[in-house]
């Protein structure tokens, strides 16, 4: 499949390259949103336990975390009550931080990034909100799509449950 087959007439869509770092929201020829992400440091790939981003068509199974604060810390989709901060950088230095929202992938293409071992959602793959300092434009994630955490709740914002997501190099 290519970056339209899946794509209606004035179709809302979010388009992530893993090559330029980069989303953008899309309707037609316009660009309603843009940001600069973060991707998975092994690069591209679909297989379960290879951090790496999955590509092909997806879409946004879940939003999670409406109305949560900024800096917002989430464990398994749920919120902590704990608000990041340099503090909790100290105590936990290895945790990968998935904070403010969750938008929660899951694939469209049986057999690249649905089911068996290739299955987005059972990988929990998000875009989702990361500490400011993290660097941006840079593949360092461990699979998800990182986002600045104004630039995730601006995007929470403008989508929707089962809205196309096209991921590719």
């Amino acid at each position: 499949m290519n970056n339209t087959d899946l794509i209606k007439d004035n179709e809302v869509w979010l388009d992530i390259s893993l090559t330029q770092q980069h989303c953008w929201l899309r309707q037609a020829d316009k660009v309603l949103f843009e940001a600069s992400v973060s991707t998975a440091l092994n690069g591209p790939g679909e297989q379960n336990g290879s951090g790496c981003t999955p590509r092909g068509w997806h879409q946004i199974r879940a939003k999670i975390g409406d109305n949560q604060p900024i800096n917002s810390v989430f464990v398994g989709r749920r919120p902590t009550a704990e608000i990041f901060n340099s503090a909790l950088k100290e105590q936990f230095p290895n945790r990968d931080w998935i904070l403010t929202r969750i938008l929660w992938l899951s694939g469209l293409e049986v057999g690249k990034n649905r089911l068996g071992n290739v299955d987005t959602m059972r990988r929990y793959i998000y875009i989702h909100g990361c500490p400011d300092d993290l660097p941006m434009g840079e593949a360092l994630s461990h699979g998800c799509v990182r986002m600045r955490n104004q630039d995730v709740v601006a995007l929470f914002d403008q989508v929707h449950t089962g809205l196309k997501v096209w991921i590719h190099e």
